[in-house]
């Protein structure tokens, strides 16, 4: 079998070392079967898309609508040397799967607006399919609702032309789009368990998305939270296209 391959943006090495965990255990491959590129650390290799059986971009602490003299030399690096990759992915229609940053990569890419209307804070919410993601393979056996982890400083406001609406919630009407047969992108976390969360809400307490002082309050209300669908997206999607 050919290996997926990660594609991961975060600085923090708990926070991305948690992340490729995370995606090996919900996809159920091991890790010779999931190659990881940390796109922060230095420039992406040369890689043969035929080489690989799918792609996963996962989420990090860049922002695809934040001001150009905002972003850091390396934040406009991975957008060009993602934008460059894309250009083969969409017109190949090769399998991709961005969560969180990839609705910001791949909406971007494809001409949706993406900025901070529909941004959520570090919670639990209800995401609801839609008919379109009822039907679609890589969300076959998920339940019509479910609750998934998000967190997020922008969103897609408008969904690009050619984007399929698969999923949405209360407060953000785009949770999960797909584009052409095999390009997904979701909003929420779902590689994320509360174990998983609270990892992160930890190392990120500093990154703008809520009061540092709050913490404590964060945690707390975290806690609670009981998610277990969002995962099966993932290895259903490694299940169609290993």
């Amino acid at each position: 079998m050919r290996p997926f391959l990660l594609l991961s943006s975060r600085a923090e090495d708990v926070a991305a070392d948690d992340e490729y965990e995370a995606f090996l255990r919900v996809t159920g491959l091991a890790p010779a079967e999931l190659q990881r590129v940390r796109m922060e650390a230095a420039p992406l290799p040369a890689f043969e898309l035929d080489d690989y059986a799918g792609i996963f971009a996962g989420g990090g602490p860049f922002n695809s609508s934040d001001a150009p003299l905002e972003k850091s030399a390396v934040q406009h690096r991975v957008e060009r040397e993602l934008g460059r990759l894309l250009d083969e992915v969409v017109a190949r229609d090769f399998p991709f799967f961005g969560a969180c940053y990839g609705v910001g990569t791949l909406g971007v890419h494809q001409g949706g607006v993406i900025d901070g209307t529909y941004a959520e804070p570090i919670s639990a919410v209800r995401v609801r399919l839609t008919e379109e993601g009822a039907a679609d393979p890589v969300l076959a056996g998920m339940a019509e609702e479910f609750e998934a982890f998000v967190g997020h400083k922008e969103a897609c406001s408008v969904l690009p032309p050619n984007g399929v609406l698969l999923a949405s919630s209360e407060a953000c009407p785009v949770q999960m789009f797909r584009v052409k047969d095999n390009l997904y992108a979701t909003q929420f976390h779902p590689e994320l368990d509360l174990p998983g969360l609270l990892t992160r809400v930890r190392i990120y307490q500093h990154a703008g998305y809520f009061p540092p002082a709050e913490l404590d309050e964060v945690l707390a209300r975290l806690e609670p939270a009981v998610v277990t669908e969002p995962g099966r997206m993932l290895a259903n999607f490694v299940a169609r296209y290993a």
